[in-house]
């Protein structure tokens, strides 16, 4: 296989038809019918879509379907940033509390200033912070894991401090533009639904049509490769953080959108949903395989999945439970589907 070659394209089809192989020819099969890395998240969302449309009278209702587009796009977006990150085999526990520092500081300084003005230095402030991540990773060579909780527990402090653990609201349309929507759309589609949607045709494009997004898959499948055919190893990476602060920045947008108020105690566990998000959507943690679109879906699997257990009457800890799980399933199954295939 090429070194560019997307592994999630590739299926290795067992030929031996011993009894000793029926393992190697189960996996195979399954292989091959989820060879594409967003079938296996469609089919679990339209599994479930089924599931609670049966189960819950109310699930299928427009509201609902309005309601969970909405509490889909900032975790979504979020997503999309954490997606690059984990294709170059990292992670990002940062991601959330770097969003909530720029609606803080946006919160802070737009009653004196024009909003657009506040707007940009809030999501410059994520942009720069999403980069000394990657400077960390990169330069000090830390664990993406290690860089990325100390900046968690760094930037989180950050925010109660500038803000006196203060929430500040928000009174401007420019501001809450994300939460509106044009008049002639489906009730519920605002454009911070259509920004995501933006945002995820852009990245699918810059990821399978650019040579960016060439050197992003090479690196996650081996960066001790990826550097002998001459790619620079740690440019890429970089610029992978940094492109993760520049969706982080539109997560803050949207976040405000959604709820005119920027509250440093906000979003707690966006972090943690967001990686659930990638899991679930078929990128690998362990890197080089994976895409957005399945990020995509993988986001609205975590928000139907709750929205449904709520409507059912499920308590939320219950919920938590189902989450988990249901991670913990699609990394093995990741694991069991590709066994063999990494050195």
């Amino acid at each position: 296989m090429s070194l560019f070659e997307r592994s999630d394209r590739t299926v290795p089809h067992s030929t031996d038809l011993s009894p000793m192989s029926a393992k190697a020819r189960i996996r195979d099969a399954a292989a091959l019918c989820l060879s594409h890395s967003t079938t296996g998240p469609l089919l679990a969302l339209i599994s479930i879509v089924i599931i609670f449309s049966i189960t819950t009278p109310t699930f299928m209702n427009m509201g609902n379907m309005s309601l969970i587009m909405q509490q889909s796009v900032v975790i979504g977006t979020l997503a999309l940033g954490q997606t690059l990150i984990v294709l170059v085999s990292g992670i990002d526990l940062a991601n959330a509390a770097i969003m909530v520092l720029g609606t803080i500081i946006i919160g802070s300084i737009a009653p004196g200033m024009d909003p657009w003005a506040a707007l940009f230095v809030g999501m410059t402030v994520c942009v720069i912070a999403a980069s000394i991540n990657g400077l960390i990773v990169t330069c000090f060579r830390l664990p993406p894991f290690i860089a990325t909780l100390g900046m968690f527990t760094i930037l989180t402090a950050a925010a109660r401090l500038y803000s006196d653990s203060r929430s500040f609201p928000i009174t401007s349309d420019v501001l809450e533009l994300m939460g509106a929507g044009p008049s002639w759309l489906p009730v519920g589609i605002t454009y911070g639904t259509l920004l995501w949607v933006g945002l995820t045709l852009v990245l699918v494009y810059m990821l399978n049509r650019t040579a960016w997004g060439v050197h992003v898959y090479a690196i996650g499948n081996s960066p001790a490769a990826a550097r002998l055919n001459g790619i620079s190893v740690k440019k890429v990476i970089f610029s992978v953080y940094a492109l993760a602060g520049v969706f982080y920045a539109f997560a803050g947008w949207q976040a405000i959108g959604r709820t005119p108020i920027a509250d440093p105690s906000g979003y707690a566990l966006a972090n943690l949903d967001s990686i659930t998000a990638v899991v679930i959507g078929g990128t690998s943690l362990f890197g080089g395989r994976g895409s957005v679109v399945g990020t995509f879906i993988g986001a609205l699997i975590v928000t139907v999945l709750k929205n449904g257990l709520t409507q059912a009457g499920i308590d939320s800890l219950y919920q938590q439970v189902a989450t988990g799980a249901l991670v913990i399933l699609a990394v093995g199954l990741d694991q069991y589907l590709h066994r063999g295939q990494r050195t």
